[in-house]
Formats: C-alpha cells, structure tokens, sequence
C-alpha cells in the first residue's frame, strides 16, 4: 500500500533530550484510533539540524514544519492535518509559514536558505535504519562508479580534483593523503575512521553517524579501494551509543545485501568494517593515540614521521579520514570532482558543517559552502544573539582553535584566513561569545579540559597546560600582574613550538588569541581589579542603583538573605555576606542592580 502522508519525526539527540522518543508511540496511538495508520508512513530520522526549535515533526507532501512539538500535539495533528487535511497553523514553525498563510520549502526557510547540504544532505530526511532509503537516494552509487568504472589511482585523482581537505581539524588534502598510502608497497593496508569527536560542544559526527551512517560507510569502502585496503576500522567514542547502535544495523545491512564483504558489486573487491569502542579521551582525536588505542595500548601520540601513510596500524600503511570528511567522499564519487569543486573557495572547496553554539538564537547543525562569512552564519542563519546583545567574539576550533572578534565578522571561512586571524577551522565547533562572558574565564575553561585530557607523554604539555591553567586562575582572581600575563604568553608560545602532538601544540591557542585580540580585558583584570564580563566572582561587586523600585524580587530570591529594604523603597546588599550567584541582577526587572 502506498501511504498519501509521511511523517518525519526528528530523532536527533537534542530533540530526543527534549521528548521526541516518545512522539512516535502518540502517532501510532492517535492514527490507529482514527482508522488511519495504514495511510500514513512514520519516519524516524536523523537531526534536522534546527536544534533549539525542537523537536521537529515535518510532514509531506505539503512539507509542513511543526516546531517545539509536544506529546500533547500529536493529537491535534492528527485529527486536524492528517485526518481532515487542516494545517496547525500555531504549531507550524514561524519562519516557515509566509505572511499569506502558505507553506514556505524547506530551502525557503531562513536556516536552510543560506546551506549547501552535501554532507547532511540525508539527514532528517531518511530513516538511518533502512538502507532502502539511503539507496534511494542514490547512496551505494559513488562505491558502485568507483568499483566497475575506475582504478584505483583514478578514484584518487578525483579527489585530488574535488580539493577535499580533511574536515578534522588540520585540512590536510584528502587526495593527497590516499595517494602517499597508495603508493607504500605492503601485503596489508587499513583505512581508519576517526569518529573520537571530543570537542565541547561539537556533535557534527555524532549528527552524522546517527543520521546518515551508511554515506560515511561508503566512503569508508571507497577509500579502503583507493588505497588497496581490504579492512576498516571505525573508531568512535563509547559516549555515542545511538551513533554506535546506527553503525552495527547499517553494517549488518550492507553486508546483507551484499554491499559490504567479499566481491562487492562483483568487482573482486573484498572489504570488511569493525567497529572499535574508544573510552572518550580527547588525545584520541590526534591520528597516531587513536592508532595506539586500536592497538590496545594506551591512547598516546607518537613521534612524525613515519607517517600513518607510511607506517600505521601495526606498522601498515593506513590512512585515517574523519566522519565528515568522508561523508563528503561518498558524495563527491557520485556527483563528479568538477561540481564538488565549484562550490567554496580557490583553496578551501566544498562545504563545512558546523555545530552552532554559545549565545546564538538557532542554535544547531549548519553546513555552509566554504567562503560564507562568520556574519552571515551568525546572523542570517544564527539569528543573531538573545536580547540583542553585544557580539563579542566568535570562537572556532574548540579548544585548539582561538576566538575571532567581531570586527572580522565579515572574513570568509576558509582554512588559511581563520588560521590568519588566530584562530583554525578544527573539526567544527562554532561557539559565540556575547557581552556577558569574561575572556579570561573562557581560556581558564578551555585550559582545564585541556589539562586534564593530556596524555602526559611529552613535558611541554603536561608541565606547561597545567601552568597555563594556574596562571589564569591567578589572572580571574585579581592577584595577578602584567608580569604574569607577559609570562603566560611566552609559556604559551614555548608549548605551542615544542609539543609532540596536535593536542600540546593547539593547546595555547586560546590564549594566544585571546591575547592578540583582547588584552584590555587581561589588564583590567590585574590594573583595575575589574572583570569586564561580570564573570570572575572574586572581582564582581554588586550594588544597587537608584533605579531600584522596590519590587523586592530580589530580596525573596537571594539564597543567602543578603539583601534588605522594603516595599517601594531603595534596597541594599549586603557585600560582606553576598555570594555574588547573581540571580539578583538576572531577576531585577529594572536593571537596577549593577557589577562594578
């Protein structure tokens, strides 16, 4: 029977976290007790990327984007939309309903205008389940064309021809890579996908894995062709279990059908995937740790050269992609280097996804052609910041990249001008900084998780994070000197030259961004005794101001009964028993109360 209406339920993590699980199980109540079930199709997918609008229920044909749905929807969406054909027009997302009351499309709508979705181009519209879906649109193609129309060197040259750049952090070109372990003679290759994603606030391969796992298993296969690789291993971190449970039905899938195995596509082509659990160390993101924990030793860099090109996994020569990058490979085999490369820049081609977080409004998964400037992510697509906040910086690379002020808003992104600016492309973390945050407690954030995720091989790092981390804290709590952000910068600097690995090397970034672009805010910490952001507790003094009108709401919510006054008349805190939690200033409904 074919169904008159699918139903796309957006089973992303975010909208899971916000009670999409049980939408599905509302349907199958609400259509079977209307006599309809059999008409219409229910349809789990992976992240529709809108993340703070969700969870998301898109139904087709008519394309209708209901946001914020709740369990208690459903019903109305039922009988209403899919019984008598009305559309819940108070549910139906703001920006995707014109001021004439019709349905925009999805591109039409102000998040999706500005995107180019190669490597999310199935996410939130398959079920990652069915490897039906995925090859009805057209999946398995590019491993199929690469199999029966190509070498192996010629798959290589159309990487090369694309421009792909590895999408992990350091953009290394991905033709080129395959082509250095192509070229090593060994009686045994591997390809790797490097699935370790540890930045705070990056789910861009989590998004992928869980909503579109069999383009990044393609890729995989493609690869381990071009390099004459006959296993590939997919190293992902054992905190994504959903990601973990998509891969184990996409493999068991393809190998049913053939697609994964002995004599793919009848080509003689033998490949075969494993998964391997990593226990969540951000050092494994670095190639050559992630090597050593497939290995069963202790997730620890190694010295370059050799290579992994050259000399891997148990000394074979090995190549290692990350999910992005190599859901772009299965994309770029089916539609041809030429019209991959005509999207982006000269040097930088294609697209980047992006975890868009921090103080934005559309918080979410966005991919955008390279060359789509930080201004038009963050107000076009972003929306901007809350309560029209001051933008303050941006920053990208998580804690190995570095924050962008806002007057290079307008810089296009591209692997060489975010290096430029201070700052790097790393795998994809996007966060912004508004008004109200404090630079330097920013650096003491991303100097903490860097020290305690070192591997503690090499001095530099392990000694010199740690420094760094107690200097700043020093720097937030007033005690510090403009002799002690001198030296932090030069201990920056020396960790920076001498790490062994990405991890110790990247590690001062921040600070040595936020250095170049922010001093004033170090200064005023150690001249002033001031934290500009209001941040730095031992630095805020809060007082109330002649605005106050007397409402007492912040009397009745401070924890510690530190405030005093009475109705209609000027209150007062009292400093020596304040604990500076700030709920005062965030609940006054005047404004009344001030850091100074």
């Amino acid at each position: 029977m074919i169904e008159r209406a699918h139903v796309l339920i957006c089973s992303g993590s975010m909208c899971v976290s916000r009670g999409a699980k049980s939408l599905r199980s509302e349907f199958e109540e609400h259509l079977t007790r209307l006599g309809i079930r059999d008409e219409i199709k229910l349809v789990n997918t992976g992240c529709v990327g809108l993340c703070e609008q969700g969870p998301f229920v898109i139904i087709y044909p008519e394309g209708v984007f209901y946001a914020l749905v709740k369990n208690k929807d459903i019903k109305t969406i039922c009988e209403e939309h899919l019984y008598k054909g009305r559309i819940v027009e108070k549910l139906v997302f703001d920006e995707a309903m014109t001021d004439e009351k019709e349905i925009k499309a999805f591109d039409e709508i102000k998040f999706y205008s500005k995107q180019t979705r190669v490597a999310l181009r199935n996410c939130g519209l398959i079920n990652p389940d069915d490897i039906e879906e995925y090859i009805a649109r057209d999946g398995y193609r590019g491993l199929g064309k690469a199999l029966l129309e190509m070498t192996p060197l010629e798959v290589i040259e159309e990487m090369q021809a694309s421009g792909l750049r590895g999408r992990g952090g350091g953009g290394f070109p991905t033709g080129l890579k395959w082509k250095f372990a192509y070229q090593n003679e060994s009686d045994q290759k591997f390809v790797i996908c490097n699935a370790d994603e540890g930045d705070p606030g990056a789910f861009m391969d989590r998004a992928l894995l869980e909503g579109d796992p069999h383009a990044v298993l393609e890729g995989l296969m493609i690869a381990g062709y071009a390099i004459g690789a006959d296993k590939g291993y997919i190293y992902v971190r054992i905190e994504y279990p959903t990601a973990i449970e998509k891969l184990k039905i996409a493999i068991s899938q393809a190998k049913e059908l053939g697609l994964l195995g002995k004599n793919i596509f009848g080509s003689g082509f033998d490949f075969d995937i494993e998964i391997r659990l990593g226990a969540g160390a951000f050092v494994c993101g670095e190639e050559t740790a992630l090597i050593a924990s497939i290995e069963g030793g202790r997730g620890m860099s190694r010295n370059k050269p050799p290579f992994p090109a050259a000399k891997g996994l148990w000394g074979k020569p090995t190549i290692i992609n990350n999910v992005e990058t190599l859901a772009n490979v299965s994309a770029i085999l089916y539609i041809g280097a030429k019209e991959f490369a005509k999207i982006g820049t000269e040097k930088s081609k294609g697209t980047k996804v992006f975890s868009l977080g921090g103080n934005i409004k559309n918080a979410g998964l966005v991919e955008v052609p390279m060359g789509t400037t930080l201004r038009e992510v963050i107000y076009e697509i972003g929306g901007g910041i809350p309560q029209n906040k001051q933008l303050k910086a941006v920053q990208t690379g998580g804690p190995s990249g570095g924050a962008i002020p806002e007057s290079l808003l307008d810089m296009p992104i591209e692997y060489e001008t975010l290096v430029e600016a201070g700052s790097m492309m790393g795998s994809g973390g996007m966060v912004v900084i508004d008004e109200d945050n404090c630079m330097v407690d920013i650096c003491r954030f991303y100097l903490e998780f860097t020290v305690d995720e070192s591997c503690g091989k090499c001095t530099p790092c392990r000694e010199g994070t740690k420094k760094m981390y107690e200097m700043l804290e020093i720097i937030s709590s007033g005690e510090g000197t403009l002799e002690d952000i001198d030296r932090l910068e030069k201990l920056a600097k020396m960790v920076k030259s001498s790490s062994l690995c990405g991890l110790g090397q990247a590690a001062p970034n921040p600070i040595l961004s936020m250095l170049e672009h922010f001093r004033e805010e170090f200064e005023a910490h150690v001249v002033d005794k001031r934290c500009p952001g209001g941040v730095c507790k031992p630095l805020i003094h809060l007082e109330i101001t002649k605005d106050c009108i007397g409402c007492t709401k912040c009397a009745t919510n401070c924890p510690v009964d530190c405030i005093s006054g009475s109705i209609k008349q000027l209150h007062e805190i009292d400093t020596s028993a304040c604990i500076k939690c700030g709920i005062c200033k965030n609940i006054c409904p005047v404004d009344a109360i001030i850091s100074v």
